[in-house]
């Protein structure tokens, strides 16, 4: 082969590699592994005064409390309009491209969309607050819908289904619960059954399931009535499972809303909930069949905001716990409590290029927060304005820009 020629087979091959890579890249709930953490560098380690630059603002998007998912090319983001649960697509310019109808919407209490766009090979995954499962290409044509919540005989709790689907490998994942079945594997294709978890007769609750691997297995970890338990990715079969009331031994009020994605690293997961639940972390086993518990904290209980495992230590918020509706450091070797501070009310946390972004529910202000075992140390803040309702869809952040749903508005703004 000639050089002329080897140079141009190579720049066409790599070029088919990138471009295939990007294609299959998977986006979705909470970044990368749903941990929280967006791999980026080069960030703004300070604020202007009255925060980053707005380069954008979409309106009138649907009224929701999910978070955006960023791609390569598209922003997607899902709403409430009417009775209906939306997706509208937008470009990384703030562009609207389409908007589509994709199921319908909890209309109970707290009527905003709940779910985070999941995105794998071109094609949107999408649960509605009623229990429609649907896959949408990037094309806005839906490709396969069904109610698995009818399919399998269970219903929506107290605050409607507030899921995002899991991708892993050519499954998508739900959790309808009841008898029939705790998790179920859909075919990313055509949707159809790839298998069903054992029921465990429990009612959904509001995480969004975790994916691990150890020990040569992948495992789905997630929290369902009373019980914590994990579910081989590959069969469905349950591994291994805790009652997690028995565990606990928190006093007062305790409901069973669990809404936090749980934290994995090194053969270990942190599994933390509001409402008075004892914060736990779990050492697998080494077959990874079973596990142990480490260590307790009955201070630690965060309720909707998510929390980010930086280094050795963990940071979100306790929502009921004493001291209550504080932000909180924890030790993760230990689980004891290395700080609790009071920053206008509790909410949610991510980080990027080694900070912390906190954005607090009640009144819309975000804060640039530098990690810190002894001390919550705040760098710069700015308030949301605008929108309504209660500030709880998660920040997202995608190269250099951060975005920042409130009711029926979206955000980009400038980070770099």
């Amino acid at each position: 082969m000639k050089p002329i020629f080897s140079k141009l087979f190579l720049a066409i091959f790599f070029s088919t590699v990138s471009v295939t890579i990007a294609t299959c890249q998977l986006y979705e709930w909470r970044g990368p592994g749903r941990s929280g953490i967006y791999n980026e560098t080069g960030l703004l380690k300070k604020w202007p005064e009255g925060g980053p630059k707005l380069l954008w603002e979409a309106r009138n998007i649907g009224d929701g409390y999910s978070s955006a998912t960023v791609t390569d090319d598209a922003v997607y983001v899902t709403g409430r309009k009417d009775s209906s649960d939306v997706l509208t697509a937008f470009t990384l310019n703030g562009k609207k491209k389409w908007e589509k109808v994709y199921g319908k919407a909890w209309m109970t209490n707290h009527t905003g969309s709940r779910c985070t766009p999941t995105y794998y090979k071109k094609n949107i995954f999408l649960i509605s607050g009623n229990g429609d499962i649907v896959c949408v290409g990037s094309d806005s044509k839906i490709k396969w819908s069904k109610n698995h919540y009818s399919l399998y005989e269970s219903k929506p709790v107290q605050f409607g289904i507030s899921e995002s689907p899991l991708v892993v490998d050519n499954m998508v994942i739900a959790s309808p619960g009841g008898k029939k079945a705790s998790l179920v594997a859909f075919n990313i294709t055509d949707g159809k059954v790839v298998w069903e978890a054992e029921p465990i007769d429990q009612e959904p609750q509001y995480v969004n399931p975790k994916l691990i691997e150890f020990a040569g297995k992948k495992m789905i970890v997630t929290v369902m009535g009373t019980y914590i338990f994990a579910v081989n990715a590959k069969d469905g079969k349950i591994v291994w499972e805790l009652n997690y009331p028995e565990i606990n031994s928190a006093t007062g009020r305790v409901m069973k809303n669990h809404a936090m994605t749980p934290i994995y690293k090194e053969g270990s997961i942190l599994i933390a909930n509001g409402y008075n639940w004892v914060a736990l972390k779990l050492k697998l086993s080494p077959d990874g069949n079973s596990v142990d518990i480490v260590w307790e904290n009955k201070n630690f209980d965060p309720q909707l905001g998510g929390v980010v495992l930086l280094g050795n230590n963990i940071y979100g918020t306790t929502h009921m716990s004493k001291p209550a509706d504080m932000w909180a450091c924890v030790d993760w070797t230990t689980g004891k409590t290395l700080w609790t501070t009071k920053w206008y009310s509790r909410g949610s946390v991510i980080s990027a290029d080694g900070l912390l972004y906190f954005f607090e529910e009640k009144s819309g202000h975000i804060a640039l927060v530098r990690p810190d075992a002894s001390k919550l140390d705040i760098v710069s803040e700015f308030q949301i304005t605008k929108g309504e309702g209660p500030f709880w869809a998660h920040p997202v952040i995608n190269k250099g820009t951060l975005y920042v749903r409130h009711g029926d508005v979206l955000m980009a703004y400038q980070l770099k």
